[in-house]
């Protein structure tokens, strides 16, 4: 089988049904028999995903012939330890698969955190030895961190066949996502693109009516989730969009969007500019991150970055994905927003002369729930 499928759309296991907080396998497979039979190959999951590959062996691996599909999976090196090396993680991954041997194999989540530990488990080296061994076919990594460390990475590995970014239209400019920078340093090395995250958590699948406006006057019967695919699909050197599909009527909407997949014309990418442009005219914070208000903080809290986490909320809505670049702030040695003891420093160092500890009693009303 090719490297890539002609078909751009890949199935995501992160977010499969469930009922009581388990997994409905008939479902599952339900959704896997329909998106086979349209053509689509791409599987994508993660040792870590909670009973995801083992849904993927009883739905996939054991119901239809290994031609037929390809799969991916990961590395989580902050899972290893003495006694569990990265050769037994990829071992039970691949009994877990019901495979014996993966088309795409990533280290996952890197980013400055868990760098070394991918370094002292001798990650790299080992994931060379799997595709050595054909047990590999393609060797690639997940990333979560700016372009700095991504042109570091892809400059002392040159051999990674791809990358798996963080892309999407709201997130393109974004200065902690680091979209359109970590996809431009991809570009300058050459390596193929597998998006994560185009609809944004499914965020950009359910928009404030003034901004889907934006969208129905160009075609009132398409999705807005097809948008947020169609810009994604639109960008050179992406091969794969991954999407976490829950229910069949997601599976549908999305196979329509991929069956001929069409670019964006350019009056289309205007509408998603004005969506943009709607989705962050909320009162959000007007901090500039400049960080002033940081270096004097006697509780340690990193407060532009709290309010970045507290404007995702203002502009899309409270969802997951703020909530989990919060508990991120703790894991780097951030205070908690109500950790503020309001002696006024950050205030006097703000240049925006933003009431910052109003601002973070707000925030923590959301994020410290």
């Amino acid at each position: 089988m090719n490297q890539w499928s002609d078909k751009l759309l890949g199935f995501g296991l992160m977010r499969l049904p469930k009922k009581d907080d388990v997994i409905e396998l008939d479902k599952v497979c339900e959704m896997v028999d329909a998106f086979l039979a349209n053509g689509f190959t791409y599987f994508d999951t993660a040792y870590v995903y909670p009973g995801a590959e083992i849904a993927f062996r009883e739905a996939v691996a054991k119901r239809h012939p290994r031609e037929r599909y390809t799969v991916a999976t990961k590395l989580a090196a902050w899972l290893l330890k003495e006694g569990f090396t990265a050769e037994d993680m990829f071992r039970e991954s691949l009994e877990r698969c019901g495979v014996d041997y993966f088309d795409y194999y990533l280290l996952h989540s890197l980013q400055p955190s868990r760098i070394a530990a991918y370094e002292e488990q001798g990650c790299w080296e080992f994931g060379r030895k799997m595709k050595e061994e054909g047990k590999v076919r393609h060797l690639g990594f997940s990333f979560h961190g700016d372009p700095t460390l991504l042109d570091q990475l892809l400059t002392d590995h040159p051999d990674i066949d791809f990358v798996q970014l963080q892309i999407n239209y709201a997130d393109w400019d974004d200065d902690a996502i680091f979209a359109k920078g970590n996809y431009e340093v991809c570009r300058k090395h050459g390596k193929d693109i597998v998006v994560m995250e185009p609809v944004k958590g499914g965020i950009l699948a359910e928009l404030k009516p003034e901004a889907m406006e934006k969208f129905r006057a160009l075609d009132p019967a398409a999705s807005a989730a097809s948008y947020a695919l169609r810009y994604v699909g639109s960008l050179p050197g992406v091969k794969m969009i991954l999407s976490g599909m829950g229910t069949m009527e997601q599976l549908l909407d999305n196979m329509d969007t991929f069956r001929a997949f069409k670019p964006l014309s350019e009056e289309e990418q205007k509408a998603v500019q004005d969506v943009v442009s709607v989705l962050q005219s909320s009162d959000a914070v007007p901090c500039t991150n400049c960080r002033y208000c940081v270096k004097g903080c006697p509780q340690g809290i990193l407060i532009p970055d709290i309010f970045r986490a507290y404007n995702m909320i203002l502009n899309f809505g409270d969802h997951n994905r703020p909530h989990f670049y919060y508990a991120g702030l703790q894991f780097e040695g951030s205070g908690k927003a109500n950790s503020c003891i309001e002696c006024g420093q950050c205030e006097a160092a703000c240049p925006q002369h933003i009431a910052i500890v109003d601002q973070l009693k707000a925030a923590s009303k959301h994020l410290d729930k």
